[in-house]
């Protein structure tokens, strides 16, 4: 991933270094349990640990030759042991170390990300909670609906990225497994409680049965739930995208001082952030097809799963915790138009109380057809025509003939539509 898009931790995590780092500590571990249930040497594996170490511009030398990527870490690592290196991958397979690693590394990087998922929940949180009763018009097909709350946007944000967290914590725990069981998973040449030794110390879970390597619907899950993640995040985005529309307006991404929105254009404030993490899910999601793809290996194995690996586990979790971040900010940075939103409500005096005057009128006539045709014919005329929806309303003498003044004024009564909001607050935060 480019740097652009790279957070520091994320980033180091999945450099070469790293790594390496992480095969080294399958190889060390590998030898003090084949140690302690006297496979090799005690004093063997004392050495590898003290003196195991590697170069990555000379692995990366020797791999130029051997065309071999962990022949050439062994072989450096080696370089560094002496006689007792031939110790060193004692019985195993490459896939034992790479999956392993990779497993471990794994972890990791999904304890970075629920890191940042918990603090996007709570910034979602403090803003449902803030905006509980704060009046704004809910949309359907992208048209004026009925009155809700600022507050239940965020509430419904809040439950869909919590159902997230769980998937991806899901994902996390079933990737979270290594493997040491040789190159067709028999344990031919390392006993089971080789592997069980080194997952412990690693702090992963043994997988209960492998080929040569670990199975990819494993990483396909782990994939698929930061996709689902990214596009819940893009979801979200595009509300405060379509919100910040000139015409809409109601809420806004933070603009700093002396931030410029177009090269071309002054007045321009743009949801820029947004955007780029809406640009961001759609290469998660493909990460989770090419992640699928993966899960389908010849046999016991073949590589064509390594190279897309390489791009698309680094990638997908570095990309996830990017864009977390940035939610995170546009988050803490959000305005909310509160006087724009109320505006918005009355729209053409107010339309969008047309189905309590409805259910009233239908009361009254006793047939929800007439009704119906008596207040489309209102609600078409303030919509085509620029006139005022409740005072039309108010001096038809078919509608007054049925309801008093009174009884119709109830009907733009914003309070009705909020009054449950309590209860549904009490079901998502049990405040």
């Amino acid at each position: 991933m480019i740097a652009r898009y790279t957070l520091p931790e994320m980033g180091a995590l999945w450099s070469e270094e790293s790594k390496f780092r992480a095969w080294l500590r399958v190889e060390i571990e590998a030898a003090k349990a084949m140690a302690h249930y006297e496979m090799i040497p005690a004093r063997a594996a004392a050495a590898i640990e003290k003196k195991a170490r590697f170069d990555v511009a000379e692995i990366n030398r020797i791999e130029k030759e051997t065309n071999h990527d962990v022949i050439a870490f062994t072989t450096n690592v080696s370089s560094y042991i002496g006689e007792d290196a031939k110790y060193l991958h004692y019985g195993l397979t490459s896939s034992d170390v790479v999956d392993t690693a990779l497993s471990f590394l794994l972890k990791q990087s999904a304890e970075i990300i629920d890191k940042k998922i918990d603090k996007s929940l709570k910034e979602i949180q403090k803003l449902a909670l803030k905006h509980k009763e704060t009046p704004c018009i809910g949309r359907t097909h992208g048209v004026l609906a009925e009155p809700m709350t600022a507050g239940l946007k965020f509430a419904v944000w809040f439950t869909e990225l919590k159902r997230g967290r769980e998937r991806f914590k899901a994902a996390s725990e079933n990737v979270s497994v290594g493997k040491l069981s040789g190159s067709v998973g028999n344990f031919a040449n390392v006993e089971p409680k080789i592997e069980a030794y080194v997952c412990k110390r690693m702090g992963l879970k043994p997988a209960e049965v492998s080929t040569q390597v670990v199975q990819r619907d494993r990483h396909a899950q782990f994939i698929s739930s930061i996709a689902l993640l990214g596009s819940s995040l893009e979801r979200f985005c595009t509300e405060i995208r379509n919100l910040q529309r000139t015409e809409i307006g109601e809420m806004y991404e933070g603009f700093a001082k002396g931030q410029k929105g177009s090269s071309s254009m002054p007045h321009k404030k743009n949801p820029i952030t947004a955007e780029r993490i809406s640009g961001i899910a759609r290469l998660l999601r493909g990460y989770a097809v090419s992640s699928m793809e993966n899960m389908v290996l010849w046999h016991e194995r073949d590589i064509a799963h390594s190279s897309v690996e390489r791009i698309i586990i680094p990638d997908s979790t570095i990309l996830i915790d990017y864009a977390l971040h940035k939610f995170i900010e546009l988050l803490q940075g959000l305005i909310i138009d509160e006087k724009r939103m109320l505006e918005n409500i009355y729209f053409r005096g107010g339309i969008v109380f047309s189905q309590r005057l409805l259910l009233k009128l239908t009361d009254a006539t006793g047939s929800r057809e007439q009704a119906y045709k008596i207040v489309q014919n209102h609600g078409l005329a303030a919509l085509e025509e620029g006139k005022s929806f409740r005072e039309s309303v108010l001096v038809d003498k078919v509608v007054s003939k049925y309801l008093k003044k009174s009884e119709i004024e109830e009907c733009f009564e914003l309070d009705y539509y909020l009054r449950n909001v309590d209860k549904i607050f009490q079901r998502v935060f049990g405040k």
